[in-house]
């Protein structure tokens, strides 16, 4: 094997190793590792071990601290207004029924190999390493980017709560660019102490957690009461103005499910606590209580929440920017936007413990794989957390929050989070049907490919095609397509390995619905998104062509191109004497 580091000893190395890049991207970039390497030979280059210390009620709480942040404070506004009326509510259904789905996929991964790479080391063991390079390196971003704006977001709600702009809290520097001259202390200050909270302990985080959200659940409940208990239910269908469309469904079924594409972004936060998985003291049984149910608490509260809202106000009367603030002091009940304030305030802060938490540890398993510096996978003795990892990102993240004005659009930080969304449904029906070595996978990759092309058809003709009856018909031939394509597939190609714990149940019916609902959701962000994944891809591309390809090739000398054999036989080593069978 090739010594670590031997390709950037020395220029003439270097330049010798760029020359053979072609060959070994070959070698490496669709090298598959295994669930039994992941979770042995790929984690013992942490040096330690994280402390096994979480159980369901953590992830849990986890999982409704990520996704109950201040975003629904924001989205439900816009959506409610713009898109779908008082049947936002069925919009937060669909969402949240999509975000299950997707959280099947990651439960079945993580269940079987309980490891703290989530969406990066489940690729890595289907697609290869490039694939799950790509997919890792967009969602840091994203996570880095969310997390600065987010923390600028705690100084604005700290600044309603105590009635003072959030202006008079940042420095402005008028030599510094529009969008970098505003220096927001506080929110460095946030990060700073939350990073200094997760490199101490995982346990004690999960602590901190559980309170922050606690607390936070109970402005969510104060809002929901108050908000059954002063709306009238005729601001279910009227509008305020004659003139608008009215009843439940002002802007129909299109509204509705543009309405949920805007509020989907809210359940963005499960993804975090499959990075956790490592952590669990049972992962059989407490992975799938605590990624699913989170979801579904969390659907549930959003509903009754956007119900209050609509009930509240009609819908032609709802601010896009503030609902909730601007919905109670149109009721006379002015000080209640200040309580919602500090709810808020308190639901970035869970937020971001636990965006910072699943960043640290993505970044902790792609410094195992060596595609970036091994330095980041480094667990210490005595904390038992990444903390070069969860140190370093918690510095850029504060860099960044400290002079950027991000003001995100949302859609800006999701689409790489949807795109690996729509990754790891792909990679769950894959690894169901192909067994490297035993398995033809020509089949189930023809059903992948033609099915996400049908469905981007579909999404396409939604989005571009005037509606009408050719509209109509296009996407009924579509759907039908679809089906038909699915049924093929299901009759025709057997499933190659059975879970030994957990599995997707009817599969690959929920996986397949998975891809078509994200890649759906996928159609309805705007341009700019595009781009920033694009120019974000582009970028680490350039990086694993120039460094990581590399790093890999030295540190894996004899770059296997496959999965091992008989590799079902040896996985899940650590919890074969569960009971939950599939």
């Amino acid at each position: 094997m090739t010594s670590h580091g031997s390709s950037f000893s020395s220029l003439p190395n270097y330049l010798q190793a760029v020359a053979k890049t072609p060959s070994r991207f070959a070698r490496r970039g669709f090298s598959v590792s295994t669930s039994y390497e992941e979770m042995s030979r790929v984690r013992a280059r942490s040096g330690n071990s994280m402390r096994k210390s979480l159980r369901w009620f953590d992830l849990v709480s986890f999982g409704i601290g990520g996704m109950v942040g201040a975003g629904v404070f924001v989205t439900t506004g816009h959506a409610t207004r713009v898109h779908a009326g008082p049947s936002v509510v069925l919009s937060y259904a669909i969402a949240g029924f999509c975000a299950l789905l997707s959280a099947f996929c990651y439960t079945e991964f993580a269940v079987d190999m309980p490891v703290a790479g989530g969406a990066f080391s489940y690729l890595r063991v289907t697609f290869g390493e490039f694939a799950a390079f790509i997919t890792g390196a967009n969602l840091i971003m994203d996570y880095v980017m969310s997390n600065a704006a987010v923390a600028r977001g705690f100084t604005k709600y700290v600044g309603t709560t105590v009635g003072v702009s959030s202006a008079k809290w940042r420095i402005t520097v008028p030599s510094f660019p529009e969008g970098f001259n505003q220096i927001d202390l506080v929110a460095v200050v946030v990060v700073l102490l939350i990073t200094v909270v997760i490199c101490y302990s995982t346990k004690e985080s999960s602590v901190v957690n559980m309170i922050l959200t606690g607390l936070h659940i109970l402005f969510i409940a104060f809002v929901i009461v108050i908000g059954f208990w002063k709306g009238s239910w005729k601001n279910l269908t009227q509008p305020a103005n004659p003139e608008n469309p009215s009843g439940f469904f002002p802007h129909g079924a299109a509204g509705v499910f543009k309405g949920a594409s805007a509020v989907y972004l809210s359940y963005i936060g499960y993804d975090a606590v499959s990075t956790m998985a490592e952590e669990v003291k049972e992962p059989v049984k407490d992975i799938p209580i605590g990624v699913s149910g989170s979801v579904i608490i969390v659907t549930i509260l959003y509903c009754l929440m956007a119900a209050s809202m609509c009930m509240l106000l009609p819908y032609d009367m709802i601010d896009p920017e503030a609902p909730f603030s601007a919905a109670f002091k149109s009721d006379g009940w002015g000080w209640a936007s200040r309580v919602i304030g500090v709810g808020a305030s308190f639901g970035i802060l869970t937020s971001l413990i636990v965006a910072m938490l699943g960043q640290a540890r993505y970044m902790c398993v792609i410094g195992r794989s060596n595609v970036v510096p091994a330095w980041f996978a480094k667990v210490h003795p005595k904390t038992s957390t990444p903390v070069n990892a969860s140190a370093f990102l918690g510095i850029f993240t504060a860099a960044i929050a400290l002079f950027t004005d991000l003001d995100v659009l949302l859609d800006l930080v999701s689409i790489g989070t949807l795109f690996v969304f729509y990754m790891v449904a792909n990679a769950v029906v894959y690894r169901r049907y192909v067994v490297a070595g035993t398995t033809n996978p020509w089949p189930t990759v023809s059903f992948l490919l033609s099915f996400s092309f049908t469905s981007i058809m579909f999404t396409l003709i939604w989005k571009c095609v005037p509606t009408g009856v050719a509209k109509a018909g296009m996407l009924s031939a579509c759907g039908v397509l679809a089906v038909v394509i699915l049924q093929l597939f299901h009759f025709t190609v057997p499933q190659a390995r059975k879970p030994e714990f957990w599995g997707v149940p009817l599969m690959p019916w929920i996986p397949a619905i998975s891809i078509f609902l994200n890649l759906f959701l996928l159609g309805s962000l705007d341009g700019p998104s595009y781009v920033r994944f694009g120019v974000f891809s582009a970028v680490a591309v350039l990086f694993y062509i120039f460094y990581s390809v590399h790093a890999s090739f030295d540190a894996e000398g004899d770059g296997s191109l496959g999965q091992k054999n008989g590799e079902i036989n040896v996985e899940s080593k650590e919890s074969v004497d569960q009971s939950f069978k599939v």
